[in-house]
């Protein structure tokens, strides 16, 4: 049973005294910083405000039952909101009915993925997209999210959609159409929420703008000299919808789901990772899926998009005393009481509002320390990084992740066919041998050379490491023996091994001796499987280079 309703483990251990207290706050806090975030996104998602706060009620309530995360705050993010925009708004206009039913396909698309990956245990795949190019994306997307915004807050209708250039361009060409009052909305929200981020953090610097905002509008009737207002939204339960399984779309459909799948996924699972481990309980990366997959399944049927964890609601549901998935239960059914009894309330709410919070939401996520700090280490992950950044802004959010984790392959590829290898001279001092060009004191031998390889051997690194071993060689006036030192070697497959026996078979003819030494278990059963030990005899079972060296008499 715990296998798929994680809930049963908290639920057996559930204080009334010690935890209701936390998730009861925390629900509360959560669902007032949700409720205009939830209908922020969905704006970004070119869908009705109100999409926002049924996306932020059964998907959480699921989540919280199914997910292995105690605090992780399962809703509407900005990623996956720009996503959703970016992959159906080719395909219908945004808003209209049939771009709604696209947008519920894809949230059901998006969890059934995410269920069978969880299914049959893929959750590792997200680990093959590096950091840097998650970081490289992310940072491109928050721009990409924030210059979207700014039709909404400088009341100027912009043509131009996801290109930054184009969107700059055109704001700059008609800086004369801004609308004044909607400008200082959108730049008074701004401060107020930055102020309130950073000064007053234990009050909810959007439920005040929100407050204030509507409160303004409402009463200087602003909406009446062109500040756009979110209107009428709908009360009531989130309506069932069932998603228009139509193959056509769906085909169109998979690329951007499968980005919302890794994205979602990585993002939700890095945060729920940190709390755990603050927490000292454990998180199931497969389990995380099967949550998700269902929060998203869910969601679909009941006129959501597609959701995950976000970071920031996260930190502040944990912050506020969330002890297990109550809390995010709580916020739910709050989420539906307003649905039910309050939604009049946001009839004169900005749009310049909603914009507001999504600018200050994703600036955090522009990690410009980010490069320095990976340049400082390794250039080439900093590249990466760059690498996807660039080619988001240009080519678009499909394209640009897709570029980053092309890249990265490359870049792992051609690192592993030139693996680090090093010829080892022996220290006196504490009877080790070392790497000759760290360790200038280490004595080598005229006749002897002792290399070791620190890396898997494959098809595609084996010439260079007999092209390094030749080079190692030339440098050898008088060669008997070569040694090599496979501590470092993990692995090999059948054409290394094919190979490297046809490059041994060559040096014995020149009359030198050659030995393994410290070969790994699982590389020596290959080895005898390639039918080395009787080809060879014990040039593979040497412990150590002394022995090896013993046993050459050297």
């Amino acid at each position: 049973m715990n296998q798929w309703f994680p809930f049963l483990d908290w639920m057996k251990k559930y204080d009334l005294k010690e935890d209701f207290k936390g998730d009861m706050i925390a629900g509360l806090i959560v669902a007032i910083m949700l409720i205009p975030q939830g209908m922020a996104y969905a704006m970004l998602a070119g869908l009705p405000p109100v999409m926002g706060l049924y996306a932020s009620t059964v998907p959480l309530i699921l989540y919280a039952l199914f997910g292995t995360s105690r605090q992780l705050s399962v809703g509407p993010v900005a990623m996956v909101s720009l996503l959703i925009f970016t992959g159906v708004s080719g395909l219908a206009e945004p808003g209209s009915d049939q771009y709604i039913s696209l947008v519920f396909l894809l949230a059901f698309m998006v969890g059934v993925i995410q269920l069978l990956m969880g299914i049959f245990k893929l959750g590792a795949i997200s680990k093959f997209i590096s950091h840097a190019v998650i970081s490289g994306f992310t940072s491109a997307a928050a721009i990409i999210i924030g210059m979207s915004q700014l039709k909404h807050l400088i009341g100027v209708e912009i043509e131009a959609s996801n290109n930054v250039f184009l969107i700059i361009a055109e704001v700059f060409t008609r800086l004369n159409e801004i609308h004044l009052p909607t400008l200082l909305i959108g730049l008074g929200s701004i401060f107020i929420l930055v102020l309130f981020k950073k000064k007053i953090k234990k009050i909810p610097g959007a439920l005040v703008v929100v407050v204030t905002m509507i409160a303004i509008v409402g009463f200087l009737q602003l909406n009446e000299i062109g500040v756009g207002i979110v209107g009428n939204v709908p009360d009531g339960l989130p309506s069932l919808s069932i998603p228009s399984l139509n193959i056509p779309a769906i085909n169109t459909l998979l690329p951007i789901a499968f980005t919302i799948v890794i994205i979602g996924f990585v993002e939700s699972y890095a945060m729920a990772k940190v709390i755990a481990t603050k927490e000292r309980y454990t998180i199931h990366a497969n389990k995380e899926l099967n949550g998700l997959g269902i929060a998203n399944i869910g969601t679909s049927f009941f006129s959501g998009f597609p959701v995950t964890g976000g970071f920031s609601r996260s930190a502040v549901n944990y912050d506020a005393g969330a002890r297990t998935g109550l809390a995010s239960i709580i916020t739910g059914a709050i989420i539906l009481l307003t649905l039910l009894f309050f939604t009049s309330w946001f009839y004169y709410l900005p749009q310049a509002v909603l914009a507001a919070i999504i600018i200050v939401a994703v600036y955090g996520l522009i990690d410009v320390k980010e490069v320095f700090h990976l340049w400082n280490i390794k250039r080439i992950d900093a590249i990466s990084l760059l690498v996807t950044f660039s080619a988001t802004l240009v080519i678009g959010i499909e394209a640009g992740i897709a570029t980053g984790v092309v890249f990265s392959i490359l870049n792992f590829v051609y690192r592993s066919s030139k693996p680090h290898m090093a010829e080892l001279g022996y220290i006196e001092e504490n009877q080790t041998y070392r790497n000759v060009n760290r360790y200038p004191m280490a004595k080598t031998k005229d006749d002897v050379l002792i290399v070791r390889i620190d890396a898997a051997i494959y098809f595609a690194n084996i010439s260079y490491i007999e092209e390094r071993l030749s080079d190692f060689i030339n440098n050898k006036q008088d060669l008997k023996a070569i040694i090599l030192d496979f501590s470092g070697v993990n692995d090999m497959d059948a054409v290394a091994i094919d190979d490297l026996g046809k490059w041994i078979d060559q040096i014995r003819e020149e009359n030198v001796k050659i030995s393994l030494a410290q070969v790994k278990g699982p590389v020596r059963d290959l080895l005898k499987k390639a039918g080395w030990t009787k080809k060879y005899g014990d040039v593979i079972q040497h412990p150590t280079i002394e022995t090896a060296l013993l046993k050459l008499g050297k």
